[in-house]
C-alpha cells in the first residue's frame, strides 16, 4: 500500500535519483571509493531522507525550513559534485550533464513544492481568521 509520501513526486524525483547515483558511481575509480563515491552516495540518500522527514513533520514552518535549507542544500551539493566529477574525468561527462540536470529538475519542483505549501499555510490562516 502507497503512503502520501511514496505518491509525493518530489519523494519519487529524489529516491529515483538516488538509486541513479548509486549506480553511476559503480563505475568510479577504487580509490575514489571513500571521497566522490562515499560523498555522493550520503548526499543523494539525504535528499529522499530528508524529503520523508519534513513530510512528517506537523508544522509547515518545519517542513518549509528542512524543504528550503537541508534538501535544496543537499540537492544542490550532489548536483554540483556530479558535475565535478565528470570534469575530473571520475566519469563520463555526458553522464554527469544528464544527471545534473535531474537535480536541478527536482530542485526547480521543490520550491514549487515550497510555494504550495506557503498557499496552503496561507489558505488556513485565511479561513481561520474568517470563523
Amino acid at each position: 500500500m502507497s503512503t502520501g509520501l511514496d505518491n509525493l513526486k518530489i519523494y519519487q524525483m529524489a529516491e529515483s535519483l538516488e538509486l541513479e547515483v548509486h549506480e553511476f558511481t559503480k563505475t568510479f575509480p577504487s580509490d575514489e571509493r571513500f571521497r566522490s563515491v562515499d560523498q555522493l552516495r550520503r548526499s543523494s540518500a539525504a535528499v529522499a531522507n530528508n524529503i520523508a522527514e519534513a513530510y512528517r513533520k506537523l508544522s509547515l514552518k518545519k517542513q518549509v525550513h528542512i524543504f528550503r535549507s537541508i534538501v535544496l542544500g543537499e540537492a544542490e551539493e550532489t548536483r554540483t559534485n556530479v558535475l565535478r566529477c565528470g570534469k575530473k574525468r571520475l566519469c563520463e561527462m555526458s553522464k554527469a550533464n544528464i544527471i545534473a540536470e535531474q537535480y536541478l529538475s527536482l530542485i526547480k519542483a521543490v520550491q514549487g513544492y515550497v510555494r504550495f505549501l506557503y498557499r496552503l499555510g496561507e489558505d488556513i490562516t485565511h479561513k481561520l481568521a474568517d470563523s
